[in-house]
Formats: C-alpha cells, structure tokens, sequence
C-alpha cells in the first residue's frame, strides 16, 4: 500500500505543532493544510475549526502525527544534534509512518510513503479542467479533483487579518495575514444597492425596446439589446458562486470594458483635425461614382453583354426599370447631402458607447446606402425564381408528371392536347427568356454578394469583441496556474531507506481549449445555412437575408 502525503510547500520550514488537513477515504491519501503551533488549547482548537465550515479535518490523524513530531523531537535532544524547522518536522513524520507500520498485525512488508509537496496558494486558486487529449490514469484523474477541492475549501481557513491576534497560532501560505481597506469595504457595502439600481433600470430599458421587427433588423438594435443583456448579467446582485458563472462575468465586464475604450479612442481620431467634414464632403461624390459605374454597366447589359444575344425587348425593360431605380437614388442623396456632415456627427458620438456598436452602425449605413443595389437584386431574383420554377412545372408537364402539393410528391397525370400545347409555347417562351433574366441576376446577385461580406466582416468583428474571452486570456498568460489542466510531479529527494518526496506543479490549460470553454455565447451573424443550401439558393433565385436571427444562439 503507498501512502501519498500532499504537503504544502509554505510549511516545510514551520515549527513542530498539531497538522491540520482531510483524510480521503478511499484514496490512502492525506491533504495537510496548516500547522497549528504549540502551545494551544485543546477546546480552543476545536472551535475554531468548527468555525470552518468547509474545512474537514481529520482529528485523530493530526493527534497521531504531533505524538509523532514530539518523539522525534526527544529522541534528537537525547542525541544532541539535529536541525530545527523543517528538517525535524520531517524526520517527525517519518518517524511516525514507521512506527505506524510496524505496529500494525502480522508484520508484513512496510507500507510505503510518498510526500508530495504543493503550493498552496496556487492550488487554492487554480481550476482544475478535464483533460481533452490524452488518456490519463484512472485512479490519478478521481484523486486531484479532491485534492484540488479540498485545498480551495479551506479559504476560510487563511482569511485572517494582519492585527488579529487569535488563541491559535498556525503556519500556511498567509501566516503574516492580509490589511483591511476602508475603502474596499465601503465599496462592498455599496455594491450591492448600485447594481439593484443598474438592473432596474436597464429591465425598463428592455421592456421599452420591446419591437421585434426593429431589433430583429437592425445590428443596432441587436447589438443595443445584446449589451443590455451583459450589463444585466454583470450588475446582478447575486454573487458569482460556481467558477464557470464567475468567468462569464469576468469576460463580460473586461470586454465591455476594452469595448468602450475602443470606441472612445476612435472617437478622439475621429474628431480631430475635421475628419468627420472631409467623410462627408467625400461621401456624395463617392455615392455619385458608384451610380455612374452602374449606369454604364446597365447601358452594357442593354447591348450585348459578352457577345450574347439577349431577348431585346426583355433587356430594354429592365435596363429602362433599374436606370430609373438609380436616378431616384441619386436624387436622394443629393436632398440629403446639405445635412450629411451633421449626421454624420452625432453617429461619430454613439462610437461612446463602443467599437462595437459603432460598427453596427456602420453596417447599417451601408445597408442604407446600398438599398438599391438590394432592390435590383431583390427584382431580378424574383423574376429569375419565376422562371427556374416555371421551366421546371413545364418540364413535368412533358412528361406526364405533376406535383402534389398534398403529399409532397412528384404523381403521374394525364394531360389533354390543349394543355399540352399551352404548356409548349410557356416553356419555349421562359426558355428563350431565360439567357436575359439569368444575366440580370447573374450581375446584380454578385452586387449584392460583395455588401454581404462587407456586412459580414464587420459582424464577424462584432462578434469576437462580445465572445472572446479577455479575462481567461489574461489569466492563461499571466496567471497560468488558475486554469489548470493537469499535474505534473518531479522528484526532490530519492533516498534509500526514506519517503520519496516530490513537488507538484501545475500544468496550465492550453490557449485553444481556454477559447473553447470561456467563449461568451453569441447569436449568429447570418443564418446557420451550409455552403450546399447556399449555392442551392443561389441556383434557384431564393432571396438570401444577411438579417440576424435572434432566437438562433450559438456557442
């Protein structure tokens, strides 16, 4: 039987005295958390565990290992020598493991015991996290997590103040005590009715932006509302009690707090040296140059586009149709353009609020801007659509086939000479209609694809500043051991005839599963469509909507 000793490296040098800890039944394991010093009394020492709530301690072990430690310590006075500290607490334990073996019945071969040094503060801080890859072993993965576990119940145990001169005198990572700050405390006290107030107050905010039509299109409004969502979860007066609950919260206020800073930088930028007047004097003959490009690509697509022979009639329709679009258009940003600047400058203030929700707004400006090129794809789609599936009910007409729409089946069916020859002139009309329609929607849908992932990359922006976990990044790069997702052990002293003793150290969780298990949950940019339904789309003329859907939330 080998018995394991997890002990923390701050007592290695303490003084003889009464060892604090937990027995794992089960595991042949012993978790020691503190040395409480002599002289003490008895009643005094048990209520202040008592005290400890989430501290189990096993008395009969600790009374066992201290007659142990003040043997030890006779036998090296009758000797004259041996070192103090923690080479004779030491020699103590030792001492006491021996004996213990060898009074047990039957004699037997000696048990063999293994000290396993620990940092306690690291351990009582970290998180201990499954292990993805790997197969570890069985009886070692059921043990650290009660080894971890025990250690970070004991906090209570370690909160006590510098000036507090207790009946009981211990040994532990924070023997010299923490200060008290009046002004940490106040800030506690004041917390609490802060943050009743911020979620009242943002729960009417809720409950006034309740337009689902709005919020559902506009990335303002879904962001507005997102972050609303944030602020609630963060001003919540209920205290972070389970650690994933804790990290969500952490990574919202960092984020929200790097968000704003971001958006107040870009503020400062944006109002300096007229930048905001040079944007809108630039704007109009940026909106003039993109009509007069789709005027000439327009008049391209009305001649013969490639050397393609196009249904002339068709072509002269919707080429006269989309002209007329753009001149409205153009005649619109012309009436706006005197109050452009000022727009302007109120949009450049929301940028307060966030980087976030400044690019939401800029997605909606474009969507604003581009508003014909939507409308063009919108019509020639439609009118595409039209004819795929007229083509293809003409083509089961041929065949002596028809769809039934009770049964959602392709049936056979009997048609007469009438309609067999109705259905030959439609099918020939739409085929040789085809070519013009399929051209229109061919040009305007790729129009549109190139607002689409504009939009698309900022949203993607949007998204990794709300989701990406700061908070655990910052903790993985500079505190590693508070996201632990293993140990490893090296030997410190390999001596025959004497326990082996080895340190634990912490293996931190890696940065991709730290992405994976923090990552804030955020709702999807675009439908969750794959690239076979979006090219089937594209194929049959289907409206593709780049809008958010709110009840869509992926992970």
């Amino acid at each position: 039987m080998v018995l394991k000793i997890f002990f923390p490296q701050c007592c290695n040098k303490a003084d003889s005295g009464l060892l604090v800890g937990r027995w794992i039944p089960g595991q042949n394991s012993a978790v020691v958390l503190a040395v409480i010093h002599y002289p003490f009394i008895p009643g005094q020492v048990k209520q202040y565990i008592h005290q400890v709530e989430c501290v189990r301690v096993c008395i009969s072990q600790c009374v066992c290992v201290s007659q142990c430690l003040i043997q030890q310590e006779k036998e090296l006075k009758e000797d004259g020598g041996g070192e103090k500290g923690g080479t004779k607490r030491g020699g103590g334990e030792k001492k006491g493991e021996e004996n213990k073996v060898e009074g047990e019945e039957g004699g037997g071969e000696k048990d063999k015991v293994i000290f396993i040094h620990y940092e306690q503060r690291k351990v009582m801080l970290s998180q201990l996290h499954p292990i993805d890859n790997g197969v570890p072993d069985p009886q070692t993965e059921s043990q650290l997590p009660q080894v971890f576990g025990t250690v970070c119940q004991s906090e209570p145990l370690f909160f006590l103040d510098k000036y507090d001169d207790g009946p009981v005198k211990m040994t532990h990572w924070q023997s010299e005590g923490r200060e008290g700050s009046i002004i940490v405390e106040l800030m506690k006290q004041a917390s609490t009715p802060v943050c009743l107030l911020t979620t009242w107050m943002l729960t009417l905010w809720t409950s006034l932006c309740s337009s689902r039509f709005i919020s559902s299109k506009l990335s303002t409004c879904v962001q507005l509302s997102y972050r609303t969502e944030h602020l609630q979860t963060v001003c919540s007066p209920t205290r972070a009690t389970a650690h994933n609950h804790f990290m969500r919260k952490a990574n919202i206020f960092v984020s929200f707090f790097v968000d704003v800073s971001l958006g107040l930088l870009l503020v400062s930028w944006m109002y300096r040296e007229n930048r905001i007047g040079k944007l809108a004097n630039t704007l109009v003959p940026a909106a003039d140059y993109v009509a007069k490009e789709l005027e000439e690509l327009l008049q391209w697509l009305m001649g013969a586009p490639a050397g393609l022979k196009m249904n002339r009639a068709l072509d002269q329709v919707l080429g006269r149709f989309f002209l007329y679009h753009i001149h409205l258009w153009i005649s619109y940003i012309h009436l706006m353009s005197p109050f452009v600047e000022m727009i302007l400058w109120y949009v450049g203030l929301s940028a307060c609020l966030g980087l976030t929700f400044a690019l939401s707004l800029l997605s909606d400006i474009t969507a604003l801007l581009t508003f014909h090129i939507y409308c063009f794809y919108v019509y020639g789609a439609r009118l595409y659509c039209m004819t795929v599936y007229g083509l293809s009910s003409l083509w089961r007409l041929f065949r002596g086939k028809k769809w039934n729409v009770l049964r959602q089946r392709v049936d056979s069916c009997s048609y007469d000479l009438d309609q067999l020859f109705i259905g030959t002139l439609l099918f020939t009309i739409l085929l040789f209609l085809l070519p013009t329609t399929a051209l229109y929607y061919l040009v305007f849908t790729l129009l549109r694809l190139v607002v689409v992932m504009f939009q698309g990359v900022l949203h993607l922006s949007v998204d990794f500043i709300n989701s990406f976990p700061l908070f655990a990044m910052g903790l993985r790069l500079f505190r590693s051991y508070r996201l632990a997702e293993g140990v490893k052990f090296r030997v410190l002293c390999e001596e025959p005839g004497t326990p082996l003793h080895l340190m634990m150290d912490i293996n931190p969780l890696k940065v991709s599963s730290v992405v994976q298990t923090y990552r804030t949950p955020t709702y999807s940019c675009y439908p969750k469509d794959s690239w076979l339904a979006l090219c089937k789309k594209l194929f049959l003329g289907e409206l593709i909507y780049p809008w958010r859907h709110k009840t869509t939330k992926i992970d």
